[in-house]
């Protein structure tokens, strides 16, 4: 099987508009999670905004490529590049504001061309100079670990040699906070993953792209690598459109099918990122699913207590943090947690651990199940 390396990784969140930024806020306990009210007719909400208005998808995927690029030394054009590059919202934000809009006044045919739901990929493919296969996945909240997975795919059966993949998210809009508000599902204060007293989601923009290469490739350039994609498990479970099922059978079976393609037991991962999101469903439902599967007590956190929920592009963060966990040896906190309410050895502050595998989660309305394994490369 041919090896996946991470040879670069650009990050933007509300820690900050770059990698380097977001690790250090984020290891000291900070939070980007601040209290705003960008639209007059919603109420004053905690948000993980990146500036001091609501983010454009463009621009934040423009960010994150460049970011990318320039971490893993180099300069386009890539043509034999694939681009997988998923969003769960889109341009959402954008149509809003056309419907809003007198008449439509504003929308016109090349602005309205520009945001169908693929077009964001196709952009960062021009931004690479990448002429090969091109992939915008949508898989709710499980989008950046499904594209992620899809451009390890594209490596490992010989397609391509070098991915960008990962997500963007900018779903900082009014239909999104209605949507959720209707849910029930939003936190009136903050995040706090896996507390005793969690009140819900707290909506974040961001996005995080990694530079995939094969070890042949990266080797050849003589690459810096973060880590190696070890392997993915991805299901469904036909269940409901945003409710789990229960037993949580296809989420065991996604992390099933990602340990065994890596080639590992429970026993060989050192530490979970959860999905974490801090609604009373979420978290319950993955601190029984993780007390299932593993016996022994393996340091987990979610770093959404941090950023924010960024819905489509969190998976995509999370695999990034877990690459800096690897990198620099240090567990990433579960910021937010101060009274925990499940018997998970969890990671309250940042410490520095043993971290040789690691084991990201992410699941996404309509019973979307991924599971990414991440390892170590020694030197």
């Amino acid at each position: 099987m041919i090896e996946v390396l991470v040879t670069g990784i650009g990050l933007v969140s509300s820690l900050g508009t770059n990698l380097g930024d977001s690790w250090q806020r984020l290891i000291t306990g900070k939070s980007g999670i601040q209290l705003h009210q960008p639209f007059p007719k919603l109420p004053l909400l905690p948000l993980g905004l990146i500036y001091k208005q609501p983010a454009g998808l463009s621009e934040l995927t423009h960010l994150v490529v460049e970011s990318a690029l320039k971490d893993g030394e180099l300069i386009a054009p890539l043509p034999d590049c694939a681009v997988v590059i998923g969003s769960s919202r889109g341009y959402q934000g954008t149509w809003e504001m056309y419907g809003r809009s007198e008449g439509g006044k504003e929308l016109k045919l090349e602005n309205w061309l520009d945001t169908l739901p693929h077009m964001n990929a196709i952009a960062a493919a021009r931004q690479v100079g990448a002429t090969g296969i091109v992939m915008a996945p949508m898989a709710a909240c499980a989008t950046g670990m499904w594209s992620i997975a899809h451009g390890v795919n594209l490596i490992q059966t010989g397609q391509c040699q070098r991915v960008i993949a990962g997500a963007v998210e900018a779903p900082i809009t009014p239909l999104t906070i209605a949507g959720f508000r209707q849910m029930g599902a939003l936190a009136k204060t903050g995040a706090y993953p896996f507390d005793k007293y969690r009140e819900g989601l707290v909506l974040a923009e961001g996005g995080a792209v990694l530079l995939l290469e094969s070890a042949e490739l990266a080797r050849e350039r003589q690459a810096r690598v973060y880590g190696q994609i070890l392997g993915c498990g991805m299901t469904a479970d036909a269940y409901h459109g945003n409710a789990p099922e229960p037993q949580g059978k296809s989420a065991i079976a996604a992390v099933q099918q990602c340990l065994q393609r890596s080639h590992l037991t429970t026993d060989d991962i050192d530490y979970i990122h959860a999905h974490g999101t801090a609604t009373q469903l979420n978290d319950k439902f993955e601190s029984n699913l993780i007390q299932k599967k593993f016996k022994h007590p393996v340091a987990v956190s979610s770093t959404k207590g941090a950023t924010g929920h960024t819905l489509g592009a969190s998976g995509a963060l999370g695999v990034a943090f877990s690459l800096m966990a690897l990198q620099q040896q240090i567990l990433p906190p579960c910021v937010g947690l101060q009274t925990p309410e499940f018997d998970l050895n969890f990671a309250i502050a940042a410490r520095e651990a043993m971290v040789e595998k690691v084991l990201c989660l992410s699941f996404g309305f309509g019973g979307q199940n991924t599971a990414i394994a991440i390892g170590r490369v020694k030197k």
